[in-house]
């Protein structure tokens, strides 16, 4: 009877741990055992500029805690994803809840993706994307109307897993076009200085580097010249072609549903009417790599081109998504609104005249004089655009901030009073740039961003502006508060 009881509890012991009694259980245990396993796809979190911090758990980033949350790989986590984060312009907030310390994550005013690093083995472990809150496609209209003057920039990280499929494939193939086009006009034939060691005399014979190479080895005949030589590098415009091939197949697949896309396609179609004359050629993977690892031999241009021709080799999402995972990369959208907003003024100063000057050129800088040095942190100051046209001058400050990007939903007259005190500051600085020019008629206007149905309703009934007039000691500076669309510049 003992015995029997011994065997009955052995047998449910089995049963619990898995390990079948028969022989066949047994078996059936082993192909078990050895099947193999589809790997887990690493989780993509994603938010909106400006927009509601994301909690990530711990679960996929750190090990388990008794009570739950992150415990004590928090502080690891944040300090492996330092960079990545602070190239995004994200932010991170340590919270306590009643599972323990919880990672949120709040997006500032870029949009872009970023791998997540464990806080355990340092490794890939997710990504983290940052969509525009005007959509991918106002993006899109505003980076091909300005010419992708304010593209976006890749970062120096891992890929970004999932985020292949989650961009949109225009959103890096425009800055790829970009390299493209930049490598092919260094390309061009003409007469360069070359250096090369011959055989016979050609140019100048380099007597300082033949007496310390050549002459001290022995090769008498090995001759340093520099020569100038008319040629292009036809192997590598035959791999910009295939690149270009490959990236304009991508766009026009996709360009039926998105008038972005198509209109890259044609800029890689004209591209690639300036290749006719050489075959593509697939570059092969590791005399490409060779060549980047010695980049220091090669000019910027260069480098930037063939490190495109490498994305678009290991199809790092720049073109139908074919892969899941994608570059790491960021657009500051401020940056982006600013030149959006200079493409609105320079087509309004065309039909009424006048003459722009804008910061990025350091055309509008006034410099700030302290007399105390600890205050030269703040060493100029520089509107964003200015205007001037006879006896009157126009200053233009873009604003693209948390505090304005609600304007859609909360309405404009009504933002005017629930965010007095969030945008008193930038009132104060479009008034202090207005205070350095002296001229009749001073505008001073401050500039945000709408959705393109928001300001046709606003402009519709005339309130896509709002002034008021400013007078002191017989001087007068009117202020505007303005919309204008994001993604569109209207002709009027």
């Amino acid at each position: 009877m003992m015995r029997s009881k011994m065997q009955s509890e052995l047998a449910d012991n089995h049963g619990r741990v898995g390990l079948p009694a028969s022989p066949r259980g047994r078996q059936q245990a082993r192909l078990t055992r050895h099947t193999p396993v589809a790997p887990r796809q690493k989780r993509l979190y994603s938010a909106s500029d400006h927009g509601t911090p994301v909690v990530i758990p711990a679960g996929l980033f750190a090990a388990a805690q008794r009570d739950g949350g992150w415990g004590p790989f928090a502080e690891s986590f944040l300090r492996m994803n330092r960079s990545a984060l602070e190239a995004l312009d994200v932010g991170a907030e340590l919270a306590a809840s009643s599972e323990g310390i919880n990672v949120r994550l709040v997006p500032g005013g870029h949009t872009g993706a970023i791998p997540l690093r464990s806080a355990l083995t340092g490794q890939v472990a997710g990504g983290f994307v940052v969509r525009p809150r005007f959509g991918w496609a106002g993006v899109g209209r505003v980076l091909t109307e300005i010419g992708w003057q304010a593209a976006p920039q890749f970062l120096d990280l891992p890929l970004v897993p999932g985020s292949g499929r989650e961009v949109p494939p225009w959103v890096l193939a425009g800055p790829v076009l970009a390299r493209f086009a930049e490598l092919l006009r260094a390309l061009r034939p003409g007469y360069r200085d070359l250096e090369a060691v011959v055989r016979q005399p050609r140019g100048t014979i380099l007597w300082g580097l033949y007496a310390n190479s050549s002459l001290i080895r022995g090769r008498w005949d090995h001759l340093p010249c520099r020569f100038p030589d008319l040629q292009a590098d036809t192997q590598l415009r035959r791999m910009v072609r295939w690149a270009l091939e490959r990236v304009h197949h991508d766009l026009v697949a996709i360009g039926g549903r998105d008038p972005i896309a198509l209109a890259l396609a044609l800029i890689a179609a004209q591209l690639l009417d300036g290749l006719r004359d050489v075959k593509p050629l697939m570059p092969a993977r590791d005399d490409l790599y060779r060549t980047l690892g010695s980049r220091e031999l090669f000019d910027a241009v260069l480098v930037r081109g063939m490190e495109a021709i490498a994305w678009v080799l290991e199809e790092r999402g720049l073109g139908g998504g074919r892969e899941l995972d994608g570059l790491a990369w960021h657009l500051p959208l401020d940056r982006l609104w600013e030149a959006y907003v200079e493409a609105i003024v320079r087509r309004e100063t065309a039909l009424t005249g006048g003459e722009v000057r804008v910061a990025r050129r350091g055309e509008t800088t006034f410099p700030v004089l302290w007399s105390n040095p600890i205050h030269r942190s703040l060493g100029h100051l520089a509107p964003d655009i200015v205007v001037r046209r006879r006896g009157s001058v126009r200053v233009f400050d873009a604003k693209y901030k948390a505090h304005l990007a609600e304007l859609d939903e909360i309405g404009w007259h009504r933002f005017a009073a629930a965010a007095q005190e969030a945008h008193r500051a930038d009132l104060h600085q479009i008034l202090a740039y207005a205070a350095l020019y002296e001229a009749e008629d001073i505008t001073a206007t401050l500039i945000y961003p709408l959705r393109h149905n928001t300001w046709q309703a606003l402009r519709e009934r005339g309130q896509d502006i709002s002034s008021a007039d400013l007078l002191r000691g017989g001087r007068r500076i009117r202020l505007e508060l303005r919309g204008a669309p994001f993604g569109r510049v209207d002709p009027d």
